[in-house]
């Protein structure tokens, strides 16, 4: 693992730098395509910067919801602990970031500000749809080489030496990071080429949330760090794809009959 890395004798966060090496790719992806479907940059860049905070404070949320044990013993002995001993503490508890609370938060603002500036919402989306899987591609590589979101003890894969969770470290696990990475950029391709053939038009996003869904579903099976939760036999994560799915197809059936009745006035 590679936790760190230098730059000019500076050493960054592995995890951040790729994150924001993945910001910047998406950023780029989504700015030309919006403008050239007619979006001013200026909206689609104030879209995209609603999306980064509601990221990282959703990302931060859930983060925190896993560790509501820690939260809990936190207030039961605040009695016990001085201020900054306390605040420490809360720190440690969100001081980590999950993908599904990210972008569950990073959609809702995004969907405000959309709303508000009453831009065309599913024609954005779609453009989002590839720039969310590039974005999350990136994310992954730094999850790998920081040693977090590892993967199961196998037989094939890369010995864990340097990951904050130190019962981790010693052991040989399956890179679940890099096989979701590339899942990720091969879901990248895919909505890039339906987004340029305008096929799918304005539920590409929910394509993405539910083959993301169906996908995550299955590697969370080869996941190792199930501090997380595990819930009647399946992790968080599980549970909240499968939230997800039903969500997305809910809301493509719908704006698929919508797209076919406006066909028939059309024709009418």
């Amino acid at each position: 693992m590679l936790p760190y890395i230098n730059v000019f004798g500076a050493s960054i966060p592995s995890y951040s730098l790729m994150t924001l090496i993945g910001l910047l790719c998406a950023g780029f992806f989504i700015g030309i395509k919006a403008t050239k479907r007619g979006f001013y940059l200026y909206h689609a860049v104030m879209t995209l910067l609603c999306v980064a905070v509601g990221i990282a404070v959703g990302g931060c949320l859930l983060y925190g919801i896993t560790n509501i044990k820690i939260i809990v013993l936190l207030f039961k002995n605040i009695s016990k602990l001085s201020f900054l001993e306390f605040i420490a503490g809360i720190v440690y508890a969100f001081g980590g970031s999950v993908f599904y609370g990210g972008l569950i938060g990073g959609s809702i603002l995004g969907l405000i500000y959309l709303k508000r500036t009453k831009m065309k919402v599913g024609m954005f989306c779609d453009i989002v749809a590839p720039g969310a899987a590039l974005f999350h591609g990136f994310g992954r590589i730094g999850c790998f080489l920081a040693g977090c979101c590892y993967g199961a003890e196998s037989n094939c894969g890369f010995v864990m030496t340097a990951s904050e969770v130190t019962g981790a470290n010693g052991v040989r696990r399956f890179p679940i990071q890099l096989v979701e990475s590339a899942f990720e950029f091969l879901l990248f391709f895919l909505l890039w080429y339906l987004l340029s053939h305008y096929k799918f038009k304005n539920r590409l996003l929910t394509l993405y949330f539910a083959v993301y869904a169906i996908g995550r579903f299955t590697l969370e099976f080869f996941r190792g760090d199930a501090h997380r939760g595990i819930w009647f036999g399946l992790s968080t994560s599980q549970w909240i794809s499968i939230g997800l799915f039903t969500v997305a197809v809910v809301i493509m059936t719908k704006v698929t009959i919508s797209e076919s009745k406006k066909k028939e006035v059309i024709q009418e």
